[in-house]
């Protein structure tokens, strides 16, 4: 003795009512489950500690009182850029402005 599926279906959409699910009696693929779950953006956001204070900040500290300090971090990236500027090997300069017109090319 079987039950027709239509009052299978109206007991199914009954029970989802009650307990607050989502009626889906194809078994289509909602994406339920990836929505419930909790955001992981604020664990991944925390894993690594924040920044107090950068190099630059430390420097302007100390600006008012005359002292001067140096990034030695900073200073060996310029001269190592310098150095491959000067076998050029460095990065291409930025393009500036629009591109002129080509003479060759008809309108």
């Amino acid at each position: 003795m079987s039950v027709p599926r239509a009052r299978l279906l109206d007991l199914l959409k009954a029970r989802c009512e009650l307990f607050s699910t989502t009626f889906n009696p194809e078994g289509i693929r909602t994406g339920n489950k990836i929505m419930r779950q909790r955001l992981k953006g604020p664990a991944l956001a925390s894993y690594y500690p924040r920044k107090l204070m950068t190099f630059r900040d430390f420097q302007k500290e100390f600006e008012p009182l005359g002292l001067e300090i140096d990034n030695e971090d900073e200073i060996d990236r310029l001269d190592h850029i310098s150095e491959l500027k000067a076998r050029g090997k460095g990065a291409p300069k930025k393009k500036k402005g629009p591109p002129a017109p080509d003479p060759r090319r008809r309108k």
